[in-house]
């Protein structure tokens, strides 16, 4: 067997490949193992669907400024492995520091959504509220507007 210390360190492309052993049952109920090749690229995609929290997960920064009806919060997507797509509105009522994530193509599942955030600012004193009134709307509530300066937010559905 080969010394790995001797191997060089190189970085790796999303079309490598490493070699694992995956377990299966075969047609006649026996466990068994079979060594195969995984890619990066793949291997990625299953530590970002949460896999081993069991959940999915829509992580952003956020920004909203002025007090104008179209002023929305302005989503800067770090990571969404949801099922679905959010979009942001100003709540219906145009009230001050409220607005709606939207999911459309997904739910957000009852009592298995999770939301954290924050207003982004050292400075601010604002408390943010949040509630899921549907299984497609998650209202924040920050009481003012331009209370969010690249806000975290993220949202988990777990499975």
């Amino acid at each position: 067997m080969a010394n790995i210390s001797t191997y060089p360190i190189g970085t790796p492309a999303a079309a490598d490949l490493i070699p694992a052993t995956q377990k299966f049952t075969d047609a006649n109920g026996n466990k068994q193992n079979q060594t195969r090749n995984f890619t990066v690229q793949s291997l990625g995609s299953l530590i970002n669907t949460g896999f081993a929290g069991g959940y999915t997960v829509y992580t952003a920064l956020l920004t909203q400024a002025g007090a104008a009806v179209g002023n929305i919060p302005v989503a800067t997507v770090l990571q969404d492995t949801l099922v679905g797509t959010i979009a942001w509105t100003r709540t219906a009522g145009n009230a001050a520091g409220e607005y709606t994530a939207t999911i459309t193509g997904g739910f957000f599942t009852l009592n298995k959504t999770m939301v954290f955030i924050n207003n982004g600012s050292a400075t601010s004193t604002a408390n943010i509220e949040w509630a899921s009134p549907t299984t497609t709307t998650i209202t924040i509530d920050t009481s003012a507007d331009s209370v969010l300066t690249a806000a975290s937010i993220e949202i988990r559905i777990y499975s």
